[in-house]
């Protein structure tokens, strides 16, 4: 028996992970899918102040307060820079970190360093419209703008995550990662899935700092060949995957 963690992307709570959650237990595995705070069924909690380091406590508590050991620890998309301070903060507890369609948070690096500063202006300017410190979820047109591949969400697919989706706290994307040296130890996954295996061994043989880490000896990779959110585009082929590392 494997113990689940499983940490949704911006803009998504626990929910997402419904079609992943139950094959994982009929397999016989503890499973803990995650609303960090402001999202999901804790929408209500988001304020200004929540930021990065909010999301990582929402993990090492869930991990610590359920006295979870050997976990493997799942972040999907945006979830990559909590999951990877978690991972940081209590690596004693964690067996594997899976990063599905994402990767590891470099050190000193906030989510909004990984684009252009005008997307950084964009989002900023998005919240203080909505309001509450909070970014809206970006229209389907939106999101392929910003490189998200939709390849797999049909129309009830692309309701259901609509309806659910709730703003984001913009703190969670803004503040750097602070790490301490306990992720390196951690044993990793990366999920291949909108994104060729080939691209990511190129980049990380060109040395490209976003990939350059996952030259270690402790990473593992693997290809679901998908869109962005295979919980929903695949979720048997997800639950596989997960269940084989």
């Amino acid at each position: 028996m494997s113990t689940y963690v499983l940490v949704p992307g911006f803009w998504l709570g626990a929910w997402a992970w419904e079609k992943v959650t139950e094959p994982l237990r009929e397999a016989g595995h503890r499973v803990y899918p995650l609303s960090l705070t402001g999202l999901g069924e804790r929408a209500h909690l988001a304020t200004p102040q929540t930021d990065l380091e909010t999301h990582i406590a929402d993990i090492v508590n869930l991990i610590r307060y359920e006295d979870l050991r050997e976990v493997i620890l799942v972040a999907h998309s945006g979830a990559a820079g909590a999951v990877t301070g978690a991972a940081d903060r209590v690596p004693e507890r964690i067996a594997r970190v899976v990063f599905l369609d994402s990767g590891p948070q470099p050190d000193g690096m906030s989510q909004l360093d990984f684009g252009p500063p005008e997307h950084r202006a964009a989002m900023e300017a998005r919240a203080a419209e909505h309001g509450g410190g909070l970014v809206p979820f970006p229209s389907w047109e939106e999101h392929e703008k910003a490189g998200a591949s939709l390849e797999g969400l049909g129309p009830a697919e692309r309701e259901l995550m609509a309806s659910r989706a709730v703003g984001q706290p913009l703190g969670t994307m803004a503040q750097p990662l602070r790490r301490t040296g306990g992720f390196g130890k951690v044993p990793k996954t990366l999920v291949a899935c909108s994104f060729p295996l080939e691209q990511v061994h190129a980049m990380i043989e060109a040395g490209h700092p976003f990939f350059a880490e996952m030259a270690g000896s402790e990473w593992d990779f693997a290809a679901l060949p998908t869109g962005h959110w295979p919980m929903f585009s695949r979720p048997d082929a997800t639950v596989s995957v997960l269940l084989s590392v």
